[in-house]
């Protein structure tokens, strides 16, 4: 009797599984392959792209470290010749904004909202151009600004950057941290700078999309300096003050701020 009910009772292999089972399973074997591939394709694609940056930092490391020995090389020959090597004016200029909103007239203000400085202690990059100059000149009791250094340039991207990313095209846009490559290239790609290094030689050397580069950062949030201000802070920078232009000083001030 005992094995008679054995035998009726229908084993694993005996069950047929319901054909909707096998098409849900066929289709997860399906997409599980699928992901792996789509995967696999993306290690490779970022593989042949950390290749292709590290060899455009190095080049950029080779450019300004040769532009560098150009400097210091026509430095020489001019004193050897009894003269003076006068170096090519710089053509960007970081701005910060040192000064509140009181006593602002409005064509000072509308100056400051054109140049993106809209709080105390906020600073940009710009191109130094014939008009620009003339803004500066008249926001000048309002900022400090001058001529930053690759030093200084390459902290306040890293340390600060922020962009400027929009999640859709009728959207306000949002500050976003630059902790990816994948986010300047997302934005910037199309101008051929895919990484950090591409963004920062942009605005260093003034490049042909310097404007699309500057506009894609977010204006700096810089902290007060350490061992603040001078005690004349609303006098010219020449008069023992802080506004104005400071030439290359104004790295001093990016460390004390940054």
């Amino acid at each position: 009797m005992v094995t008679s009910l054995l035998r009726s009772v229908p084993t694993q292999n005996d069950i047929l599984v319901p054909e909707t089972v096998l098409k849900k399973r066929k289709s997860q074997e399906k997409e599980r392959e699928a992901k792996a591939a789509a995967t696999e394709k993306k290690k490779k694609a970022n593989k042949e792209k950390r290749g292709v940056i590290f060899k455009r930092a190095e080049s950029y490391v080779k450019e300004y470290r040769d532009a560098e020995r150009e400097k210091v090389r026509l430095a020489r020959v001019a004193k050897q010749q009894g003269s003076y090597f006068v170096p090519a004016e710089s053509k960007l200029v970081f701005v910060v904004r040192i000064k509140g909103i009181n006593k602002i007239d409005p064509k000072k203000r509308k100056t400051l909202q054109l140049l993106r400085l809209l709080q105390i202690n906020s600073g940009v990059f710009i191109r130094l151009t014939k008009a620009t100059m003339e803004m500066l000149k008249i926001v000048e009791p309002f900022v400090a600004y001058g001529y930053p250094n690759l030093k200084s340039v390459r902290e306040l991207i890293y340390k600060r950057g922020y962009g400027k990313v929009k999640a859709s095209a009728h959207s306000y846009p949002q500050r976003i941290a630059l902790t990816d490559n994948a986010i300047v290239e997302e934005h910037l790609g199309k101008y051929g700078i895919v990484c950090m290094e591409d963004l920062i030689h942009e605005i260093l050397t003034v490049g042909p999309n310097f404007k699309q580069a500057s506009n894609f950062l977010w204006p700096f949030k810089l902290s007060s300096p350490t061992g603040a201000f001078r005690q004349r802070k609303f006098k010219h920078y020449v008069e023992g003050g802080d506004l104005g232009n400071r030439e290359d000083k104004i790295n001093a001030l990016i460390r004390q701020m940054n």
